[in-house]
C-alpha cells in the first residue's frame, strides 16, 4: 500500500504517541503524547486524538504496539488493555490499518536516523545495508533485528525481556538468591526495565540491611546520577551490567554484529553513566564471540520519536 499520508502510532507500556506522517515532505503533524495511566483504553486515546485533529484524518494507518501480534485480539500485559484489531480499525474509520510490534518499528527507524539522533557507546564502522539489532529497556525490555533481504530492510520482532538472565558478580548472585524463591525464574525484564530498576534498588537495600524508600524508576536514576544514594548507585550500575549481558546474548542469538542500537525511554537519560559502567565489559563477555562483540558499533538512540519514525517508514 502506498499513501500520501498515514496516521502513525507508537503504543507503549507507559505512553502512547500519535501523529500524521506526510510522505511527500517526510514530516509529521498533529503529534501528541498521552500517558496511558490517564486513560482507560487505547480507544479512549484514539478518540481524544481524532476529536482534536485540525486536519483531515488519513484513511491509512500504521500502529506500532508493545505486545505480541498473534491473531486479532491484542493483549497488552503491562497495562491490562485488550482490544480487537479489526474492530478498532472499523471504529476509527481506517480503510487500511497495518500493525507491527513496537520494536519492529524501532528497527524500521534505524536507516532513517541521523548522527545527531545517536550517542555513541562503542565505536565501530557501521556499513550501509548491514544487519543490525535494537534493544530497549523501558516499561519492559523489547528488541528486534533488522535484516536486509533482496535490498530491502525487513524487521523481525523478538522478546529479549523474557530470555533468561545469569548473575555475573557476587552482588548479582545475592540479588538472584533473594528473588528466585519469590519469582521462580529470573528473566531479563524482571531486572532490566523501569520496574526492574526499582526491584534492584529495593533488593540491594534489603541485602544491606537498610529500608528502601518508595521510589519511582526516574527517582532511582536521579539519585544515582547525583551520587546521593549508594544503594541507587549500585542499582543503576547493576542495571547497566545486566543490560550489557542481555544485549550480548541478543546479538549472539541473532548472529548480528553490524550494530546495536539501544532504544527505549531509560537509556538516553543515563547515557553518561552507562558509558562508564560495566555495560560493555558484560556485553563482550560471551566466550569466543567476544571478538565480534568488541567490533560491533553500539549507540544509544536519542531521537524524539523513533517509534513514529519506524511506523512512518515500515512497508505496509
Amino acid at each position: 500500500m502506498t499513501a500520501e499520508s498515514r496516521v502513525v502510532a507508537d503504543i507503549g507500556g507507559t505512553n502512547s504517541r500519535l501523529a500524521v506522517f506526510h510522505e511527500s515532505s517526510g514530516r509529521f503533524s498533529s503529534v501528541a503524547t498521552f500517558r496511558n495511566s490517564d486513560h482507560s483504553s487505547l480507544e479512549d486515546i484514539l478518540g481524544l486524538w481524532q476529536s482534536n485533529l485540525k486536519e483531515t484524518c488519513p484513511a491509512n494507518a500504521c500502529f506500532a504496539i508493545a505486545a505480541p501480534l498473534a491473531g486479532d485480539r491484542v493483549k497488552m500485559v503491562n497495562i491490562g488493555w485488550s482490544f480487537s484489531r479489526c474492530e478498532l480499525g472499523h471504529q476509527f474509520g481506517f480503510e487500511h490499518l497495518h500493525w507491527l510490534n513496537d520494536f519492529e518499528a524501532n528497527a524500521h527507524a534505524l536507516p532513517h536516523l541521523q548522527a545527531t539522533d545517536l550517542t555513541p557507546v562503542q565505536p565501530g564502522k557501521a556499513r550501509d545495508h548491514e544487519d543490525v539489532c535494537t534493544v530497549g529497556p523501558g516499561t519492559g525490555l523489547g528488541g528486534a533485528a533488522l535484516r536486509w533481504i533482496g535490498g530491502r530492510p525487513c524487521a523481525f520482532a523478538a522478546e529479549p525481556g523474557h530470555m533468561g538472565l545469569s548473575p555475573g558478580s557476587d552482588l548479582e548472585l545475592a540479588i538472584f538468591r533473594e528473588l528466585l524463591p519469590i519469582h521462580g525464574n529470573i528473566y531479563a525484564e524482571l531486572l532490566v526495565s523501569g520496574k526492574g530498576l526499582v526491584t534492584l534498588y529495593e533488593t540491594i537495600a534489603h541485602i544491606a540491611g537498610a529500608t528502601a524508600e518508595p521510589l519511582e524508576p526516574a527517582e532511582v536514576s536521579k539519585r544515582a546520577l547525583e551520587g546521593k544514594d549508594p544503594h541507587c548507585q549500585q542499582a543503576l550500575g547493576t542495571f547497566c551490567a545486566l543490560l550489557g549481558s542481555a544485549c550480548g546474548d541478543f546479538l549472539v542469538a541473532n548472529g548480528i554484529y553490524g550494530g546495536l542500537y539501544i532504544a527505549g525511554g531509560i537509556a538516553p537519560r543515563i547515557a553518561g553513566f552507562l558509558q562508564s559502567s560495566e555495560f560493555l565489559e558484560r556485553m563482550h563477555s560471551k566466550g569466543a564471540m567476544g571478538e565480534h562483540l568488541r567490533a560491533t558499533p553500539v549507540s544509544i538512540v536519542t531521537a524524539e520519536y523513533p517509534g513514529l519514525l519506524g511506523a512512518a517508514h515500515a512497508p505496509v
